[in-house]
């Protein structure tokens, strides 16, 4: 992708970011919540794996060509191969998950289990486990590229940070950090009660700044150049953040597209540079492709019911949507969002 440097928002659009990113416990609404979805009116596109019970939270790994999508009742992930859309292994966690992070090509899975305080390791394909103890109510979690895993401690305002197996810094962080991401040696939490998304540097720790999410932030995901792109479920819209401006300076709001129905979850394909966006108040997942300034969308297909989840095969661009409610991986090839079998 080619950069420049952009010119700067409207201040007015910037002042309204920034006001509505800014609050205290005392005084902060509730976060966003994705939209209920309606009834299907479309028939999703490619293949639908029943599972059953409550699914939420997907990453797909390009290396071993496996989806990890988190269930509930029993807790646990299912690995399913992308190209068949087999099940090929269960793994049983300690509780449930709601957010599912990589640690790299190859993993391990990073699973936050919220009500057990524990960041649980998944390798892949063995599905062998570990874990350790980390703040209250983990989210989220990243690796940096300095191989520290962040994660976002929803219930405690803080940020673990793990190193060789064991906590070795908590950091303070805006009202709920939920959404975390990396690119580099750059890190960032959005905060969805303070409505904030704060930047760390994985090698100082040090917070570099805090800035404005729009009206109701919930996910980020990160390039490999330094830009973040936030769900603002509550704006309905995406938020651009450059992380490392090429003139220099701090990280800076960037740019917006506007996106309708509650925009949730998010994945990228960096190699691509594409962004896929689930619309949970229309049961559709967007396309959009990853441009100097704001994304542009291109395409959009329907999905299962609540789609919550999103996650990309950047080996073949093929896009794995996960339904809430019933439990239903939704696998699809962009280029052929018609046919029922996905493999190639």
């Amino acid at each position: 992708m080619s950069r420049t440097v952009a010119p700067l928002l409207p201040s007015l659009l910037l002042g309204a970011l920034l006001v509505v990113g800014c609050g205290s416990s005392e005084t902060n609404p509730p976060p966003a919540e994705p939209a209920t979805s309606p009834p299907l009116t479309a028939e999703p596109a490619g293949m639908v794996v029943q599972v059953g019970s409550e699914a939420e939270g997907v990453v797909v790994d390009s290396r071993t060509g496996l989806a990890a999508v988190a269930f509930r009742d029993p807790d646990r992930l299912e690995l399913i191969d992308v190209d068949s859309g087999e099940i090929t292994r269960s793994v049983p966690t300690p509780e449930s998950a709601r957010h599912l992070g990589l640690a790299g090509p190859g993993g391990p899975v990073l699973v936050p289990v919220e009500f057990e305080d524990r960041l649980v390791r998944v390798e892949l394909p063995s599905g062998r486990t570990s874990s350790v103890g980390v703040g209250d109510f983990p989210h989220d979690a990243a690796r940096s590229s300095n191989g520290r895993t962040f994660v976002g401690d929803e219930g405690g305002d803080t940020i673990s940070v793990v190193e060789d197996g064991e906590v070795v810094e908590t950091l303070p962080a805006p009202e709920q950090p939920g959404g975390i991401a990396a690119s580099g040696d750059l890190v960032a939490a959005v905060a969805v009660a303070a409505r904030e998304i704060a930047f760390y540097d994985a090698d100082t720790l040090e917070q570099i700044e805090v800035l404005g999410a729009g009206a109701g932030p919930s996910h980020v995901v990160a390039g490999n150049d330094g830009r973040f792109y936030v769900t603002d479920t509550g704006g309905d819209a995406i938020l651009v953040y450059e992380g490392r401006p090429e003139n220099g300076g701090v990280p800076r709001l960037l740019d917006r597209t506007n996106i309708a129905d509650s925009p949730y979850g998010i994945a990228i394909d960096a190699r691509r540079e594409l962004l896929w966006v689930t619309r949970t108040g229309a049961n559709r997942v967007v396309k959009l492709e990853i441009t100097d300034l704001a994304p542009k969308i291109v395409a959009s297909f329907p999905t299962v019911r609540q789609p919550n989840s999103v996650g990309v095969d950047e080996r073949t661009g093929q896009v794995v949507v996960v339904g809430r409610d019933s439990g239903e991986v939704q696998i699809f090839d962009p280029d052929d969002p018609g046919k029922r079998g996905v493999g190639r």
